[in-house]
């Protein structure tokens, strides 16, 4: 236990570490072929966070730990609404666009629904997995339309802090950071499927609660940045861009991977506490409009709704552990 703790560990601090070089890298990258802002926050700052979650879902699915995989992006998922989100708003409060409503939350919603649909027969299948794919491809293409039209939201993006390394630093620093990652995901993996076997535990939790953390602390950090910074509309778009990623993409993986039957507690217990998530969150910001805080076209999301999710997430925990 202790080598697969030690193994964890590194992995962890590698994983984070070297996705903040590949993203760094190839965001440097991109603005010095002249990409937009807009576009580097949709795509690799989008991709970047989630860069853990897909190496450890392409790592686990090729070593045959398929659940661990599914786990992590469901996990990953809930810890992003009820943990990071809740933690988020705990520390600075947000105030978010009624146009998030419209929008980006709606996309979120549907898509949790069809993927639910997609493995309610409790099987990931490779046509599921593709179907996920060409899904993210759509949405991402109607998003990125729509966000060029936003001008305060262009505005946030050429606001945000940029460091634009040279080409060759750009280069080296996108080159090592995906090997990095490679290599720890391989160790992380490792050391989660020994965890299990020494504490006895299946695969599916280790991804639903030690992983799914882990992987969740890039999107952690990068949230509550943007939320000191001010841009609310960046901190919650994290969120529902990196939950977009795990449905669509880290999901679809082990499935693409080979058809996989599905344990029935992901469905009935890990799924639908996503799904419920997801529906509190949104019904929360349409409560939050009509709040004293909240200015006209906006949601105020304070520390009470922070304090409801985070305890949330201790209910999960505790339903998790009480399985074991």
């Amino acid at each position: 236990m202790l080598l697969a703790t030690a193994m964890i560990l590194v992995g962890f601090i590698i994983l984070i570490w070297s996705a903040d070089l590949f993203v760094a890298g190839a965001a440097s990258i991109a603005k010095n072929m002249g990409m937009s802002p807009i576009i580097v926050g949709l795509t690799i700052v989008s991709l970047g966070t989630s860069a853990p979650e897909i190496l450890v879902a392409l790592t686990a699915s090729l070593s045959g730990a398929g659940e661990l995989a599914i786990g992590n992006a469901i996990g990953s998922n809930i810890a992003n609404i009820a943990l990071v989100l809740g933690v988020t708003v705990l520390v600075a409060p947000l105030m978010v666009q009624e146009r998030c409503m419209k929008n980006e939350f709606p996309i979120l919603l549907l898509a949790t629904v069809i993927v639910g649909l997609l493995i309610i027969d409790y099987e990931l299948s490779p046509r599921d997995g593709w179907l996920m794919l060409f899904m993210l491809l759509i949405i991402m293409s109607q998003l990125a339309r729509k966000q060029f039209r936003d001008a305060e939201l262009l505005e946030e993006a050429e606001d945000e802090p940029e460091t634009v390394l040279t080409s060759g630093k750009a280069w080296l620093s996108f080159l090592f950071g995906l090997g990095l990652l490679i290599g720890s995901s391989k160790i992380l993996v490792s050391g989660a499927v020994l965890a299990a076997e020494a504490l006895g535990v299946s695969e599916l939790i280790i991804g639903l609660t030690i992983v799914a953390i882990g992987t969740s602390l890039p999107e952690l950090a990068a949230t509550i940045t943007s939320a000191m910074r001010g841009h609310t509309e960046i901190a919650l778009g994290n969120i529902i861009g990196s939950n977009l990623f795990n449905l669509l993409a880290v999901m679809a993986i082990p499935g693409i991977a080979g058809a996989r039957a599905l344990d029935p507690a992901v469905i009935t217990r890990d799924y639908l506490t996503m799904t419920l998530l997801t529906i509190f969150l949104g019904l929360a910001i349409l409560v939050s409009r009509m709040r004293s805080k909240s200015s006209p076209g906006h949601a105020y999301l304070g520390r009470i709704l922070g304090a409801l999710l985070v305890s949330c997430y201790a209910l999960y925990y505790y339903s998790l552990h009480s399985t074991l």
